[in-house]
């Protein structure tokens, strides 16, 4: 499966909010970045705590393929993975020149 997976990292506890948020930046994706031939775009909310029902009822009416997911912080990012994620910057050049379609 081909597609492109958003990711929402929050500080805090999950908020209904997100959900709608999560579901305009994976239609920005799909209609500005995804290929014609990739699946539709996956969303994953990381909250530091989430409460179950406040987050079933926040997804309940979504047709996107959107999930909730609790992290722990930690003090840093690993050296490993330091120099494989892309910045700021690259993301939104990416974003603005809708990943050169």
């Amino acid at each position: 499966m081909r597609c492109f997976v958003v990711i929402d990292l929050k500080k805090g506890d999950f908020k209904p909010e997100y959900a709608g948020k999560m579901n305009f930046y994976c239609s920005a994706v799909d209609d500005l970045i995804k290929h014609p031939t990739d699946k539709s775009t996956i969303g994953l909310i990381l909250c530091q705590t989430k409460n179950k029902v406040m987050a079933e009822y926040a997804l309940r009416d979504m047709s996107k393929p959107i999930g909730i997911s609790e992290f722990e912080l930690t003090r840093s990012l690993p050296k490993n993975l330091r120099s494989s994620l892309p910045t700021i910057e690259e993301i939104e050049n990416e974003l603005k020149n809708g990943g050169d379609r």
